[in-house]
C-alpha cells in the first residue's frame, strides 16, 4: 500500500506538462517597406472607401463642369440656355421683326444696323442706317458711320477691281512645272500663238467686265459719301475731319468744285494738320484742271 502511494505521490500533476513547457516565442512585428509607407498604399490598406469617394466626385464633375471632357459640360449647357434668353430679342429675325412693326421707330432701325454690321451684311446696313438718320437727322454718329459703310464698300470695290487688273497678265509659261520643250505639249504650251495668246485673250475680256462692274459701283458710293458729309457740316461746320472726308470723296466722285471748297475750309480749320500737305497738293492739282478746263472752254 505504501508503494502504491508512493507512486501517487509521484505522478505529476495534470497540468505540469503546461507549466513545465516554455511559453511559446512571440511572432516578430514585420517592419514596414517603403512601398508600405507611401500615401495611396497607406489609403488602400486602411481607408478602401476612400477611392470609392474620390470616383464618384470625379464622375460628378465630369457630369456637372465637363472636366477633361472639352467642354464645361452642364455648366455649358446652362451657359448656352441663359445666353439664348437674353439673345433673343437682339437676334436679326426679331429685329427685322421690330422693324416692320415699328417703322417709324429709329431705335429700332439703329438696332438693326448694329446687328448687320456685326454679322458683315454692309449692304443691308447700309439701307438700316439711311432709315434710322431719316429718323435722326441729327445724330451725327449715325451720320458718321453712314459716311464710312459707303467709303468702306466703295474701298471693297476699289480693292476688287485693283485685284481683276493684277490677274490680267499674259500666261505664264516659265512654270518649273511646264513640260519638256522638245515634246510636243512643251511646244505648244510655249507657243504664244496656240496657248498663250487666246488664253490671255480669254482672261482680259471677263477681267475687264468684272473690273468695269467694279467701277461703275465706286462712283455712286462715293456720291453717297458725299451728301452725308454735307448733312454733317449743316451740323458742325467746324469739324476738320469731315471737311478733308468731304474733300477726298468728292475727289473720286468728279465734284471738284465741292472737293476744292472742303480742301480750303479743311486747310483754314487745320493748317498745321498732319494732313495739311496732302490737302494743299490736292488743291493744286483740282485747282489746274479747273482752270485747264475753263480756259478749253473759252477757247
Amino acid at each position: 500500500m505504501a508503494r502504491g502511494t508512493q507512486h501517487r505521490k509521484r505522478r505529476p500533476p495534470a497540468n505540469a506538462r503546461v507549466a513545465t513547457e516554455p511559453a511559446a516565442k512571440a511572432k516578430p512585428r514585420v517592419k514596414d517597406s517603403w512601398e508600405d509607407q507611401l500615401f495611396f498604399s497607406r489609403l488602400r490598406r486602411h481607408a478602401k472607401w476612400m477611392f470609392a469617394f474620390l470616383a464618384l466626385v470625379f464622375a460628378f464633375s465630369f457630369v456637372i463642369f465637363g472636366v477633361g471632357s472639352g467642354s464645361t459640360g452642364i455648366g455649358d449647357v446652362l451657359q448656352n440656355f441663359f445666353n439664348g434668353i437674353t439673345s433673343t430679342g437682339s437676334s436679326l429675325s426679331s429685329l427685322q421683326s421690330n422693324v416692320k412693326k415699328h417703322p417709324k421707330e429709329a431705335s429700332a432701325w439703329r438696332a438693326l444696323a448694329t446687328k448687320l454690321e456685326t454679322d458683315q451684311k454692309v449692304d443691308r446696313a447700309i439701307v438700316a442706317l439711311q432709315h434710322y438718320t431719316k429718323l435722326a437727322p441729327k445724330d451725327q454718329a449715325g451720320l458718321e458711320e453712314l459716311a464710312g459703310l459707303y467709303l468702306r464698300r466703295a474701298r471693297d470695290y476699289e480693292t476688287l477691281y485693283s485685284t481683276y487688273q493684277g490677274e490680267d497678265q499674259p500666261y505664264a509659261t516659265d512654270s518649273p512645272f511646264a513640260p519638256k520643250s522638245t515634246t510636243p505639249l512643251g511646244k505648244a504650251y510655249t507657243d504664244t500663238t496656240a496657248l498663250e495668246s487666246p488664253l490671255s485673250s480669254l482672261l482680259s475680256t471677263n477681267l475687264n467686265k468684272a473690273a468695269t462692274a467694279a467701277v461703275e459701283k465706286i462712283g455712286p458710293l462715293e456720291t453717297n459719301a458725299v451728301s452725308v458729309y454735307k448733312r454733317l457740316l449743316k451740323l458742325d461746320p467746324s469739324n476738320a475731319t469731315n471737311q478733308f472726308q468731304l474733300a477726298q470723296s468728292a475727289q473720286v466722285a468728279g465734284d471738284n468744285t465741292t472737293a476744292i471748297a472742303a480742301y480750303k475750309a479743311f486747310l483754314k480749320l487745320a493748317p498745321n494738320d498732319a494732313l495739311a500737305s496732302t490737302a494743299k497738293t490736292q488743291l493744286k492739282q483740282l485747282q489746274a484742271t479747273a482752270t485747264a478746263t475753263s480756259n478749253s472752254k473759252a477757247g
